[in-house]
């Protein structure tokens, strides 16, 4: 068609949708600029090339087009909502507020609109308007299950003021998918929770689990077979023999289970003026698979020979393209944060790569952490969660791996416990930061006051002051726990 009517910028934003949807985003690129050389000012066509850059992972380029939209009034709600997609993906959220807002404006009736100004505010810590957001997203379309449950983690709810009775009778209507029924019940578990119902709480909760599990293929038996294979090939022995890594001392990381008070941690450590908290970031994993992949030269690996491989990488190269893919958003203070949890497969690559990086185990009373996990309801990680028998067992072979690590390399690592972080916030942050040969700095204890964006289950809780009321939760649930109990019993002697 465009060879037809070369002058048909539709013709050129369509084929650009089309090449992006098939992931060749050069071609993409390409197809729109044709689009906004015959018609320079078009709204649509700038965003869509914003997208294309920011698929070619070029967030400059990306944000110069973001920029000039946003100094201009869009007419319509659909290229509100998209510069405010473009602006969340950008990590400019407060801005992609105002975006969301000239949409809902523009369009009133369409729900997807509040539920992202929402699902913004929860992040940003705007708790009280994600909950107005929810609720006008929730009355415009009741059937918004994720509405449902992001709304029921915003604050505690009593028994003059929660939504019970109203998730039931979404449950007892039917709910089809399993998706659905798992964001009902789990938003169920968590108000029941609150209002001192454990056992009405534990059994939504099971019963979402159920659900999410049935959404996944996943045997927890190759995740434990691919830690042994992890403590196997980098034994204490490897792990001594000499190798230059990256010279950076820029990364700390901060790791462990899940749940465990990481977020807690890296949001301290984050309002000291040397610490940029970075968030999870997957770059470690990505850049490794990068050397992985060269290494292999096309071949397909077994995790097995995908671990073997990654042991005989170019460390100081993993290293130094960690660190640089991080930019920009880190390099402009001494210091940044990486709380991806996992991270805690690769402390011996870590070390190898980045021998000058800090790196933080946060530990939490295995029940705890335990209950903590399988209470979750997560985006896409950690499919062990959903099954308590698949959870210990998971959690077992974690501790497993942790033992190794600090065994092979006395000294290398710093370990934090989440029950004396919330007891004795100042005195764990004030260890944290002398291992990481820092001075102490007050405004490290305001770190609820701090306007940073927070992505993880944790988006609502890092809001508040310290509070200690998750210790010991685990023993509300003690019977319903009972096959979590029987099988950690090997690592909580």
């Amino acid at each position: 068609m465009n060879r037809e009517y070369p002058d048909f910028a539709s013709g050129w934003h369509t084929a650009s949708q089309l090449a992006l949807r098939l992931g060749n985003e050069r071609m993409a690129l390409d197809a729109i600029r044709r689009a906004t050389r015959l018609e320079r000012d078009r709204p649509l066509w700038l965003l869509q090339e914003a997208r294309c850059w920011l698929r070619l992972g070029q967030a400059d380029a990306a944000r110069a087009i973001t920029g000039q939209l946003q100094r201009r009034t869009l007419e319509t709600a659909y290229e509100n909502a998209t510069l405010g997609l473009l602006l969340t993906d950008l990590d400019e959220r407060r801005e992609a507020v105002a975006s969301y807002r000239a949409a809902a404006s523009i369009d009133p009736e369409d729900s997807r609109h509040f539920y992202n100004l929402g699902c913004l505010q929860r992040t940003l810590g705007d708790l009280d308007e994600a909950e107005r957001n929810f609720d006008a997203a929730i009355a415009l379309a009741p059937r918004d299950y994720e509405a449902w449950k992001l709304r029921s983690e915003l604050r505690t709810w009593t028994a003059d003021d929660n939504h019970v009775a109203s998730l039931e009778a979404l449950l007892e209507d039917g709910i089809s998918d399993n998706k659905g029924r798992a964001n009902i019940c789990y938003a169920l578990a968590k108000e029941l929770e609150d209002l001192g119902e454990p056992r009405r709480s534990f059994e939504y909760l099971r019963q979402g689990a159920v659900a999410r599990r049935r959404q996944m293929r996943y045997d927890v038996n190759r995740d434990l077979e691919t830690m042994a294979t992890i403590e196997r090939t980098f034994s204490a022995e490897r792990l001594g023999e000499p190798g230059a890594g990256s010279d950076s001392e820029e990364p700390i990381f901060i790791l462990g289970m899940p749940r465990t008070g990481t977020t807690l941690l890296e949001r301290v450590l984050g309002r000291h003026a040397d610490i940029f908290a970075a968030g999870e970031l997957t770059n470690f994993t990505v850049e490794m698979m990068k050397l992985v992949g060269e290494e292999a030269a096309g071949r397909q690996l077994s995790r097995d020979e995908l671990v073997g491989v990654s042991a005989g990488i170019d460390f100081r190269a993993l290293g130094d393209a960690y660190v640089t893919s991080t930019r920009p958003r880190t390099g402009a203070t001494r210091h940044f944060t990486d709380k991806l949890p996992l991270n805690y497969l690769y402390v011996g690559l870590i070390h190898r790569a980045l021998p000058r990086a800090k790196i933080i185990h946060v530990q939490r009373d295995p029940m705890d952490t335990c209950y903590a996990v399988f209470k979750t309801l997560f985006t896409d990680a950690y499919p062990f969660s959903y099954d308590l028998e698949e959870l210990a067992r998971y959690y077992v072979a974690y501790h497993r791996l942790m033992e190794h690590w600090h065994r092979s390399l006395p000294g290398v690592m710093h370990t934090v416990r989440y029950e004396e972080l919330v007891e004795d916030t100042e005195a764990v942050a004030r260890g944290a930061l002398k291992y990481c040969g820092l001075e102490w700095q007050e405004d490290c204890l305001d770190f609820h006051a701090s306007s940073d964006v927070s992505t993880t289950a944790s988006a609502a809780q890092v809001r508040k002051p310290v509070y200690g009321s998750s210790v010991g939760r685990w023993r509300d649930y003690e019977r319903e726990l009972r096959p979590v109990f029987d099988i950690l019993q090997e690592v909580m002697r």
